[in-house]
């Protein structure tokens, strides 16, 4: 029986800015968003009996509806008017609640996964669609590679691969609610707004150490100041000769961008030793799109 194995990337935020507030509650956003290496394993096969289930690799990890993942699957029955069930054996390594995008990007695999699994032709576009509906990183997740982000996160305009670099990425054990973190900026004048603009021409020009030196996330001004932890790591990997370091998405993770492998290495050998972090992982941009849809 036929059934769609899929890595699923992380991302990590290489800008953040938040340029203004919607009706539905939801933010406007800009972004410059990159897929990494460090990866889960999405496999999705089908069943005779009807409906989804699915398994994880964490106990405390929801095996049912309320999984992003499973989700995706029934929404994809749903509006194709699939009959038959699947099963989906999600392994997970990528941080949960990390601001690493580890719960969309298993959901954008699965909607991939499903239209490869049942042939359906869908294009990219409705793809991204679907997600857009269950989360906004979802739709950078089906695409993959390095993008401006506009929007909820929906708007995405290819840019060019990230030149080749190490990223480490470093998780300390804390949780953060993204709702809670958005609920919480305040949009004062002393905030520093990352140039977008400037950075997408820097990605444009494969400038590695002008995107670095354009990063910003103005969500570290509610994140960072809440959990001084973050300050620590990013300090850290700054002294260790990181081009920049900076906190992904609403965080906790800390993500810094080496150009040089000893440096890198050393970096991530010390922060595993200490007791900052909870995860560390020393990876790679991921630069290839999600092309074949059908």
């Amino acid at each position: 029986m036929r059934r769609i194995n899929l890595r699923t990337m992380a991302k990590i935020n290489l800008s953040l800015d938040v340029v203004g507030t919607r009706p539905d509650g939801y933010h406007d956003l800009r972004m410059v968003m990159q897929s990494v290496r460090l990866s889960d394993q999405v496999t999705v096969s089908p069943t005779r009996a009807p409906g989804v289930r699915m398994k994880t690799n964490l106990r405390y990890l929801p095996a049912d509806q309320t999984n992003l993942a499973a989700r995706a699957a029934a929404l994809v029955m749903e509006e194709c008017g699939i009959r038959d069930g699947v099963f989906i054996n999600l392994e997970k390594h990528i941080p949960v609640a990390a601001g690493l995008a580890g719960g969309s990007s298993d959901a954008a695999a699965v909607l991939v996964a499903m239209n490869l699994l049942f042939g359906l032709r869908l294009p990219q576009e409705k793809l991204r669609e679907m997600g857009k509906r269950l989360g906004a990183d979802i739709p950078f997740c089906v695409m993959r590679g390095t993008a401006l982000a506009e929007g909820i996160g929906e708007i995405l305009t290819p840019l060019p691969a990230l030149p080749d670099c190490r990223i480490l990425i470093a998780k300390p054990d804390i949780h953060v609610s993204t709702k809670a973190v958005f609920e919480a900026l305040h949009m004062t004048a002393d905030i520093r707004h990352p140039d977008t603009d400037a950075q997408v021409q820097a990605a444009q020009n494969r400038d590695l150490a002008g995107v670095c030196s354009l990063c910003g996330n103005v969500l570290e001004s509610v994140t960072e100041v809440r959990y001084p932890v973050i300050s620590r790591i990013k300090s850290f990997m700054q002294q260790q000769g990181a081009l920049v370091s900076m906190m992904s998405g609403s965080g906790p993770s800390v993500f810094g961008i080496y150009d040089d492998d000893r440096k890198a290495e050393a970096a991530r050998d010390a922060l595993a030793r200490g007791t900052d972090a909870s995860f560390v992982c020393l990876t790679r941009p991921y630069n290839r799109r999600t092309e074949i849809y059908d």
